[in-house]
């Protein structure tokens, strides 16, 4: 089996939920949904297939609660026998489940099919499984690769290297490209125009809400990133949780992913463990760098910044 093959049967019964360390992750989702729908021409979009993504959102959103036709239509806005024969329609295919009871509906193990087909793409060599894991466990900590598609990032793997109580990191997690400390590396280590362009975005989530963003501090943060080659984020997003993040970059020196360490920690051990990530940043950008492509966009105004 392929080391994306090994990663694809990780995913739980909650595929697609957006778990991860942040607590109001739905309305960040919506957010940059909204800000998606910006760039698209509405002449070519086909409704019954918005109506179905929304619905399959909905049902991630509801992790492994079963949600009936009655609440879905009112969360999609439309009309039942509508809903019903999308739903009929997922079914088919295995993308939604309807439970035995017929009592509501989840998202279905079909979702495992397009997911691992997704990550094989990745083509991620077999040894980034065992460093990722021997940096989870010398951390005690949840260790998580990432990606970078467009202006939002994918968890495609993770490991748990605490006892007990961890903190997960689903794969397809997704987050705002601006999110929290991995964040704040990618940022670090964009191209200076780039960087400008991603900086004039209405809303930025590098301290969690939007209103705390502080520019100065900011500024201050990526610079010293650069210099150790690791960004520290403590209980910004939620307290007494606190993340490690350590880019992965390409031939050029851009970057194309993350990792991330996030546990329980002291500050004192996020020091410690920054350097060991950043060093699993190399390896992996070395291992990887001309393997992963992955497109980058942030939108101002009419205007996209593309690099690859």
């Amino acid at each position: 089996m392929t080391a994306a093959g090994r990663i694809a049967l990780r995913l739980d019964k909650n595929v697609l939920a957006l778990l991860f360390y942040t607590k109001n992750l739905s309305s960040i989702h919506r957010t940059f949904m909204s800000e998606n729908n910006k760039q698209i021409d509405n002449t070519y979009k086909v409704p019954a297939v918005e109506q179905a993504i929304r619905i399959m959102l909905f049902l991630a959103d509801s992790g492994s609660s079963p949600q009936s036709l009655t609440d879905i239509c009112r969360e999609v806005g439309i009309h039942r026998s509508k809903a019903y024969s999308i739903l009929n329609t997922l079914v088919g295919f295995g993308l939604v489940k309807k439970n035995p009871n017929r009592r509501g509906y989840t998202l279905g193990l079909g979702l495992l099919t397009l997911v691992g087909k997704m990550l094989e793409n990745l083509n991620l060599p077999q040894l980034l499984e065992p460093i990722l894991y021997d940096l989870a466990k010398k951390a005690g900590a949840t260790v998580a690769l990432g990606v970078i598609s467009d202006d939002k990032t994918f968890v495609v793997a993770q490991f748990e290297g605490a006892p007990g109580l961890g903190v997960s990191a689903p794969i397809g997690h997704v987050t705002p490209i601006t999110y929290g400390a991995h964040g704040k590396v990618i940022a670090a280590f964009l191209p200076e125009q780039e960087l400008d362009q991603l900086l004039k975005k209405q809303e930025l989530f590098f301290y969690g809400k939007p209103d705390k963003f502080d520019k100065a501090r900011f500024m201050d943060e990526i610079a010293q990133c650069r210099l150790d080659g690791f960004a520290i984020e403590l209980g910004d997003m939620i307290p007494g949780m606190n993340a490690i993040a350590a880019p992965v970059l390409d031939q050029d020196g851009r970057p194309i992913g993350y990792i991330t360490v996030v546990g329980f920690f002291t500050r004192e051990h996020a020091l410690k463990i920054g350097p060991l990530a950043a060093e699993v940043g190399k390896t992996i950008s070395k291992e990887t760098g001309n393997k992963i492509y992955w497109k980058r966009g942030f939108q101002q105004g009419n205007n996209k910044v593309l690099s690859s």
